[in-house]
């Protein structure tokens, strides 16, 4: 009898898209068979607090709040130096005392890296937090509609369209103060699955990650499907940034690093504090 598939959901960003290529179409050797739902990552947050799902790419940030239930795989998630989230203005150099700031979600990597960026650089602090739609974030910061934007992934590299400019990189902050690389998303995996079940998803994910780095062109047409009219050569940047050594194995940095995010963003109040053990995964 035939197992039934592994319900899983990541977004339809061409990173995750690259890494779950192989395993999504059934080229991974003896991995389970997967039924794959596209939603954003601040959608997936939401499913892994309610328990949907056996598997999901969602942000750091969350973990906190759904580690009891799912346990962090070491593969397949993101992590990177030189990627992090930006903050735009209209005009540069602007002071953000008190001013209006759009972010995507407020349990997000990016938020947490935002506000430990905004406790040493706004001592007097940042406005009004207005949480919207990623897409929308750029347009409304050069319509006025906010003082600021924070914004991730290909907005990088789409900013200067905007008329935008960058005012300060989270990214740059947190790998200058820490010496370690940015958690940005990771994968969890149901813990009711049981030890010997995560292991093998663990190596599924690992494999279709190198599947994808030995056959790059193998993954393309996933990729573009998915990508939302974005322009190939971005898509590339953007597989580029994300994909890298520790997508492969979270390794000694990888756990320093999300351990740091989220001992840091409990001092400052933003997540509940992570029990001692939360992110081993055996």
């Amino acid at each position: 009898m035939t197992a039934e598939p592994l319900k899983i959901a990541y977004s339809p960003c061409p990173n995750d898209t690259f890494v779950f290529d192989a395993w999504a179409h059934g080229r991974v050797p003896g991995a389970p068979a997967l039924d794959v739902t596209f939603a954003d990552i601040d959608v997936t947050n939401g499913m892994a607090e309610r328990g949907e799902f056996d598997v999901l790419k969602v942000s750091y940030a969350v973990l906190p709040w759904v580690l009891e239930e799912y346990a962090l795989l070491p593969c397949g998630g993101a992590l990177g130096r030189g990627c992090g989230p930006l903050v735009l203005t209209r005009e540069a150099g602007v002071d953000l005392t008190g001013k209006r700031v759009a972010v995507p979600s407020e349990r997000s990597t990016a938020y947490l890296l935002f506000r430990l960026w905004a406790a040493d650089v706004v001592p007097d602090g940042v406005g009004e937090i207005v949480v919207m739609p990623f897409h929308e974030i750029m347009p409304a910061v050069r319509d006025g509609k906010v003082d600021a934007g924070l914004v991730i992934h290909e907005a990088r590299f789409t900013y200067q369209d905007y008329g935008l400019h960058s005012l300060a990189d989270m990214g740059e902050h947190w790998e200058n103060t820490t010496g370690l690389p940015i958690p940005l998303g990771a994968i969890i995996a149901k813990r009711s699955l049981g030890a010997e079940r995560l292991r093998q998803l663990a190596d599924a994910a690992r494999q279709s990650v190198r599947m994808a780095w030995d056959d790059p062109l193998a993954s393309r047409p996933y990729v573009l499907e998915h990508a939302q009219e974005m322009d190939p050569a971005v898509a590339d940047q953007h597989i580029g940034l994300y994909v890298n050594e520790f997508t492969a194995d979270l390794g000694t940095d990888g756990y320093a690093a999300v351990r740091g995010l989220l001992t840091r963003a409990a001092a400052e109040g933003l997540v509940p504090p992570l029990p001692r053990d939360a992110l081993a995964f055996e």
